[in-house]
């Protein structure tokens, strides 16, 4: 397995624990049609959305996020 080292930092981790929350909710919604949401995303609308929250999710999680890997940006904290 790739080395996950650590480049998200502690408030850019909880602004993307809630992002990804929040678009998780609304892909679920999308996909299930529920309310306005299933009519405005749609079926795929609402997978491409869940998608995305929960990598948003994921990285909120591990604190590993690949697109900062690849441009170099680390925003961890000093000691994190």
């Amino acid at each position: 397995m790739a080395n996950l080292q650590k480049n998200v930092g502690s408030y850019d981790r909880g602004l993307r624990a809630v992002i990804g929350i929040i678009a998780l909710a609304i892909g679920v919604a999308g996909i299930a049609g529920v309310g306005g949401v299933g009519e405005i995303l749609g079926t795929y609308g609402g997978i491409v959305v869940g998608i995305a929250g929960g990598i948003t999710a994921f990285t909120a999680v591990t604190g590993f996020c690949g697109a900062y890997k690849l441009l170099g940006v680390d925003t961890c904290d000093i000691g994190e």
